[in-house]
């Protein structure tokens, strides 16, 4: 990474799970530097939900490295997700056919409910299979399969926690952190934010404010998503022996059945 730049830059690693990305800072020049992003960072930027995207670079080992503004800001608070324009910006995320277009220009096919009920049941280790709210999880997933079908298929991050959340300093909001994102029904972003984030009594008012009725249908809808990435999550800490975390997981998926 030290090539593309002068030795006046200092380059930092930026963290997260991958390790593949950085800051790169000189005098009052500032970068945000990710190896091997998707080209779906170029949309994303043209679009205004991420930081704007500076320049993009092919390395001689055949890495790609992307520029992007650096943006001095802070994650939202959890309160926060209640704001309206969380509601805009993630309504205006699913209504964007040009980061539709690119993701299926990419290769993206539409994740099925039964796609994902069928990775669960391959994913589930037999430790957690012996657990009765995983086992009543997954039974509520078959019986309610057949009854969540929706033929709307939008740009989903899959992953609207308030950390990927950024507002700057100059009271711009982005959401970042693409790197799961997927063509799917967008009850799979809403249901995870209103039952993290939102009492249950400003769930109307706030889909509202997204653009749309609380229908019973998208309550389902919801409610399956959520259990199916509850599902996910438990497994994938677990993996990584995470056990407070998985057991975090596990206390909010019971929570569910309490809405």
């Amino acid at each position: 990474m030290e090539h593309l730049f002068g030795q006046e830059w200092e380059i930092v690693p930026a963290g997260g799970e991958t390790g593949r990305a950085f800051y790169a800072k000189h005098e009052e020049q500032r970068l945000f530097l990710k190896k091997n992003s998707s080209p779906f960072l170029a949309v994303l930027s043209a679009e205004g939900i991420v930081p704007k995207l500076v320049w993009t670079k092919r390395l001689e080992n055949g890495d790609v490295v992307t520029a992007q503004q650096w943006m001095n800001g802070r994650e939202l608070e959890q309160a926060e997700m209640n704001n309206e324009r969380v509601a805009k910006l993630l309504k205006k995320i699913h209504s964007s056919k040009p980061l539709l277009g690119m993701l299926k220009r990419l290769g993206k096919s539409a994740l099925y409910p039964n796609m994902l009920l069928r990775m669960i049941e391959e994913q589930i280790d037999g430790e957690l299979k012996q657990e009765q709210i995983v086992i009543d999880s997954v039974a509520f997933l078959k019986k309610e399969l057949v009854n969540i079908q929706c033929d709307e298929k939008t740009v989903c991050h899959c992953d609207v926690n308030h950390n990927n959340w950024l507002l700057t300093e100059n009271n711009q909001l982005f959401l970042i952190d693409w790197d799961g994102a997927m063509i799917a029904d967008p009850a799979i972003d809403l249901g995870m934010l209103l039952y993290w984030y939102i009492p249950k009594v400003e769930w109307a008012s706030w889909v509202e404010r997204y653009g749309r009725s609380l229908t019973d249908d998208l309550l389902l809808r919801m409610k399956w998503y959520v259990i199916a990435q509850t599902l996910t999550a438990i497994q994938w800490h677990k993996n990584k022996h995470r056990t407070q975390e998985m057991e975090k997981w596990l206390h909010f998926l019971k929570n569910i059945y309490a809405n």
